[in-house]
């Protein structure tokens, strides 16, 4: 009795379940970690080889709203091509939606529940690699309000902006001082290069003019001494007769 009891909850369960449309174990040859439970939003980078293909599953209820986002951040490799191939598959095998490009988004309202797979095909590239970034989930029921959360994220994003340009005002300003000092710097720098300058070729001038006028010295010192030493010769240079001794 408690076999054919047993047995009877069990054929009640799976039919409850194929009633719902839900997937408890859609693909039991997977791991637990390529599906994705209850949470709202997850945000991760893949990294997909040359002609690769990896398939992701979210649980989604009927009535929510899906959605994906992707970008196909680094590329690397030979013969590189950016395009990247996304299709979202319903719980029953439908496609609810496909893109062909670098980056894209897919949304739309769930019609049935159970687990939505997301391929991400890498078959552009036969040579090269790459890394693409994907933010995925679901909006539940008894979520706060969406258009409320948008505004204080555009006005944190405001705040944040204001921030920026508060640093950007002042990294400029500290650039412009900046400038304005090393200007500064290279005109005292030329000044004083040119001031060597003029006495580098000031000291040489007078090194020539004091050259010039040493040499002339010399030169007039010399001839004075022998023109004084021939005077004086010319002095006691005398004939003496014949027979007489040489006098002084």
């Amino acid at each position: 009795m408690l076999q054919k009891g047993f047995y009877l909850v069990w054929l009640l369960l799976l039919f409850g379940l194929s009633s719902s449309g839900a997937l408890k174990d859609p693909h039991p040859e997977l791991s637990d970690q390529e599906f994705f439970w209850g949470a709202d939003q997850y945000d991760f980078s893949i990294m997909l080889r040359a002609g690769d293909l990896q398939c992701y599953w979210h649980f989604a209820h009927f009535g929510e709203r899906f959605y994906l986002n992707f970008m196909v951040q680094l590329v690397t490799g030979v013969a590189l091509d950016r395009h990247l191939s996304v299709t979202v598959n319903a719980p029953s095998g439908l496609i609810v939606g496909t893109v062909d490009d670098a980056s894209g988004q897919i949304a739309f309202s769930v019609q049935e529940t159970g687990f939505y797979q997301m391929c991400f095909s890498n078959f552009h590239n036969r040579f090269g690699s790459m890394q693409v970034f994907l933010n995925f989930g679901v909006y539940y029921e008894g979520q706060k309000d969406i258009e409320k959360q948008k505004e204080e994220e555009k006005k944190k994003k405001e705040e944040d902006m204001k921030q920026i340009n508060s640093t950007l005002s002042f990294i400029e300003e500290s650039n412009s001082r900046l400038q304005r000092f090393v200007f500064h710097m290279w005109h005292h720098y030329n000044y004083e290069r040119m001031r060597r300058g003029a006495d580098f070729y000031l000291l040489q001038s007078n090194s020539t003019y004091v050259n010039s006028w040493s040499a002339v010295q010399s030169l007039v010192i010399i001839t004075a001494g022998y023109l004084q030493l021939y005077c004086l010769k010319r002095l006691f240079n005398t004939k003496p007769a014949e027979g007489d001794k040489p006098r002084c």
